[in-house]
């Protein structure tokens, strides 16, 4: 039969949270496990750090600029075949879970961030739905609810990572096995709680973690991250924990050695360092995600150096699940890179549109952004003007202290980035924009 896939898909996780990916701090055991066994990507990417629009991209394939997802409070769209529709004509059992981000809408008015999402609005997961539109909406750290495929609410008690694992292994124990499943469990963690302002970890996180090192881009700025940074922890051990019994379930159930697992997430968090909030930035912070498969073909122990993205995990998704890739997919399945190809992308491509925008090109070495105010109406830039926004050399300067965008020595390098940058952007359909260089 079929491998089941499990998708453990976490909202605002660093890279660096991990021990594999050098977390000091015993945070992680089960993921470095599931790394050792399974293939380490050291290099992922999210393809836009902003929790609808990188939804928006695994479920569609595309860029956010090309499904007009470009913000959040934006519904996905209801005329194209989505992920989940695929896996369903691959087979397969469709099943969510957990935080969906993807139903309410500004332009219409709708709001479900604290009701149901109605059946045309969950992307084709039709035969197991568990979920809240904002989950950060109807739950704490401790406490909430979501609500069943019958649109009726569910409460739930306990530390809120726990309790979606809860539902998760409800789930795996009542299958049949008369097909396989394809099931995103969707969490909140490490993403801080809206209304109280702060990151809430389990009971026990700012002792616990209290004596953390501090990530080389946090040291020497303000940002929150002082009186937040033990609590992320704690998030991210919690989460660790539910992955350990997320594997007891499956292999108490006896399919573990059918089932693929991935482990990534939305975006990252600057702690308040790079702008206002969390996210929204090109910055290392802001983009990079942990990014590890295990099972079947990945259980391989490798580590991979090339750069991988959320864009490629709907076709990675498929190909596990033997079916064909779209053609207008942006992605590419990263069991290519298990087979040494010597063709794979040499740059990651990053949006962010929403408080303004800016686009981002990453080489192993340099990385190069420009921005522009945004038009909300049509989420594009306004006059399609953009200025150059930074330019880091990540070999010298991993954490991104020195901006060299206004460095006349580094003129030829920045005329090549923006060249590649031009020419991604036009060729999914963007504009192409006008750079003022500085």
């Amino acid at each position: 039969m079929k491998p089941n896939i499990v998708f453990f898909f976490t909202d605002q996780q660093r890279w660096d949270t991990i021990g594999v990916y050098g977390q000091p701090l015993e945070v992680t055991p089960n993921i470095d496990k599931m790394a050792g066994e399974g293939t380490l990507f050291e290099y992922g990417f999210t393809c836009q750090p902003v929790c609808g629009p990188a939804r928006a991209c695994l479920q569609t394939g595309l860029y956010a600029s090309q499904t007009g997802n470009y913000r959040n409070s934006i519904s996905l769209p209801t005329d194209r075949k989505l992920l989940a529709h695929y896996m369903k004509e691959a087979g397969y059992e469709t099943g969510y879970i957990g935080k969906w981000h993807l139903a309410s809408d500004r332009k219409t008015g709708t709001d479900y961030k604290e009701t149901a999402v109605p059946p045309q609005l969950r992307g084709g997961y039709d035969d197991y739905w568990l979920a809240a539109d904002a989950l950060e909406h109807t739950s704490h750290g401790y406490n909430g609810y979501l609500f069943d495929a019958a649109m009726n609410r569910v409460d739930f008690k306990g530390y809120r990572a726990d309790c979606i694992t809860d539902f998760a292994i409800n789930y795996i124990n009542s299958r049949e096995l008369n097909k396989p499943f394809y099931l995103m469990l969707s969490f909140l963690e490490p993403h801080h709680q809206n209304d109280h302002n702060q990151y809430e970890g389990p009971d026990g996180s700012k002792e616990k973690f209290k004596d953390f090192t501090v990530p080389g881009d946090l040291n020497g700025t303000a940002g929150d991250w002082k009186e937040n940074y033990p609590d992320y922890l704690g998030c991210c051990a919690s989460l660790d924990q539910n992955l350990g019994r997320l594997f007891r379930a499956l292999d108490d159930k006896g399919i573990l050695d059918n089932t693929i697992i991935i482990y990534s997430s939305d975006h990252g968090s600057h702690f308040r360092t790079r702008n206002k909030e969390y996210k929204r930035s090109g910055h290392e912070n802001s983009i990079r995600v942990p990014f590890i498969l295990w099972g079947k073909e990945f259980n391989s122990g490798r580590k991979i150096n090339e750069m991988v993205s959320l864009i490629d995990i709907p076709p990675t998704i498929l190909k596990a699940a033997g079916a064909g890739i779209p053609k207008d997919w942006q992605g590419r399945p990263v069991q290519d890179l298990l087979s040494g190809c010597n063709d794979w992308r040499e740059e990651i491509f990053v949006q962010t549109t929403e408080a303004g925008i800016t686009r981002v090109i990453r080489t192993k070495k340099w990385k190069y952004s420009i921005c522009a105010v945004m038009d909300r109406e049509t989420g594009l830039a306004a006059g399609n003007i953009f200025n150059e926004e930074f330019l880091f050399d990540l070999e010298n300067d991993p954490f991104e202290k020195t901006n060299l965008i206004a460095d006349r020595s580094f003129i030829t390098v920045k005329n090549n980035l923006r060249d590649r940058l031009i020419n991604k952007m036009v060729s999914i359909g963007e504009y192409r924009p006008q750079i003022t260089i500085v």
